[in-house]
C-alpha cells in the first residue's frame, strides 16, 4: 500500500509525498530505442516521492526563501563553450516554437530556440508571465540540474536515481510498455499530457493542451503518483550512460538481482558528437508534452534521453525523493 504524506504548515517537510514500498522490477525495454535495454531485474528499497512535479509555486516559495537565481537567469560565462558568439553571452534558456509545416525531424534547432530572458518566471520569454499565463500550478520548467539540486536541497530531499524514478512511475506493473497498460490510448482515453498529431507542426491537443498542463490534471498511477509520464521531463541523479550495464552472477548460481543500481560517470556521460563542450549529461525520465508517435515516443516508463546538466528547456521538471535507509 500507498501512504499519503502531507504538513501544509512545513514547506520542507513531506508534504505531498507518497511512500514506495521496496520491491524487485523488470527495468528497462528492448521493444523500443536501444539505449533503454538490456530488461534487467532490480531491487529498489523504499523511499518517499513527491505526488506531482514541483509546480511553479512551490519553485517560488524556494527562490523567495533562499534568494536563489537559476542558471537561465544568469550570462554563461564564453570560457564553458569554445566557439560562442559574443552577442550569445547573455542570460536566457531553450524555448519550443511549432513549426507552420512539416520539417526534417532529425534537426531540433527547427523548434528549438534560445530565447533571452527565458526562465522559470518567464519559460516562454520575458514577454510570457506565470499570472497572465496561470501557471501556477503547472511542473516549473526552465530549470537545470544544479537549480533542481539545490531546491532538493532546500527542501531536505534528493533528485531520485532512474531506477527509483522508473519503479514509481511503473506504478507497481511489472513489464508493460505504458504506465497504464499496453496501449499508449485505450479507446481513446488521453491518459497523459504528449503530442497528438505529427511533430513539430500539427498538434491535435486531444488531451487539452498546447503546453505543459496543470499537475494532476491526468489521472494517477497506481501508487497515486501525478506526471510521471508527459507534460515535462524530470531530471533523475543519475549520469548518463548508452545502455544499462546486464547484472553479473559472481556464481553460476547466484542471483543476478541489482540492488538500488547507479548510473555511470560523468566522464562517460559526456557527448562525443561535442568533443569541446566537456559538459556533463544526467539522465532525464518520463517524456514530456511534446513527445508524439511519430517523434521520441518515450512516453513510458522505461524511456530515458540524456541532457547536459546546464540545459534548462521549456519542457523540462523534476521530483524530488527521501530515501528511507
Amino acid at each position: 500500500m500507498v501512504k499519503h504524506v502531507r504538513d501544509t504548515d512545513n514547506p520542507t517537510s513531506h508534504d505531498g509525498m507518497v511512500r514506495i514500498p521496496g520491491g524487485s522490477f523488470a527495468m528497462g525495454s528492448d521493444r523500443f530505442y536501444p539505449e533503454e535495454g538490456p530488461v534487467r531485474q532490480v531491487r529498489i528499497d523504499g523511499f518517499l516521492i513527491d505526488e506531482t512535479p514541483v509546480t511553479n509555486r512551490q519553485f517560488a516559495a524556494f527562490v523567495a526563501a533562499t534568494g536563489y537565481v537559476t542558471v537561465a537567469e544568469q550570462a554563461p560565462d564564453p570560457a564553458d563553450y569554445p566557439g560562442m558568439l559574443p552577442d550569445m553571452a547573455r542570460a536566457g534558456s531553450l524555448v519550443f516554437h511549432k513549426t507552420p509545416t512539416p520539417v526534417d525531424t532529425r534537426d531540433p534547432s527547427q523548434w528549438w530556440s534560445f530565447v533571452f530572458g527565458a526562465c522559470w518566471r518567464h519559460p516562454l520569454g520575458p514577454d510570457s508571465d506565470l499570472d497572465a499565463l496561470d501557471l501556477w500550478e503547472h511542473p516549473v520548467v526552465q530549470v537545470s540540474h544544479a537549480d533542481a539540486q539545490a531546491y532538493a536541497d532546500w527542501a531536505g530531499k534528493a533528485l531520485p536515481t532512474e531506477a527509483e524514478w522508473e519503479y514509481a512511475a511503473r506504478g507497481g506493473a511489472d513489464g508493460l510498455d505504458y504506465a497504464w497498460g499496453e496501449e499508449l490510448a485505450p479507446q481513446g482515453a488521453m491518459l497523459a499530457n504528449y503530442w497528438q498529431g505529427l511533430f513539430p507542426f500539427a498538434n491535435q491537443c486531444l488531451d487539452g493542451w498546447e503546453r505543459t498542463s496543470p499537475v494532476r490534471a491526468f489521472p494517477a498511477n497506481g501508487h497515486g503518483l501525478y506526471d510521471m509520464i508527459g507534460n515535462t521531463w524530470e531530471w533523475t541523479a543519475d549520469w548518463w550512460t548508452d545502455r544499462h550495464r546486464p547484472a553479473r552472477k559472481a556464481k553460476p548460481t547466484a542471483c543476478c538481482t541489482i540492488d538500488n543500481p547507479r548510473g555511470g560517470n560523468v566522464r562517460g556521460s559526456l557527448d562525443p558528437a561535442q568533443p569541446d563542450i566537456p559538459i556533463g549529461r544526467k539522465v532525464l525520465k518520463g517524456g514530456s508534452h511534446l513527445c508524439a508517435e511519430n517523434y521520441c515516443q518515450r512516453y513510458r516508463p522505461a524511456a530515458r534521453h540524456p541532457e547536459m546538466i546546464d540545459s534548462a528547456t521549456s519542457h523540462i521538471g523534476f521530483r524530488c525523493v527521501v530515501r528511507e535507509t
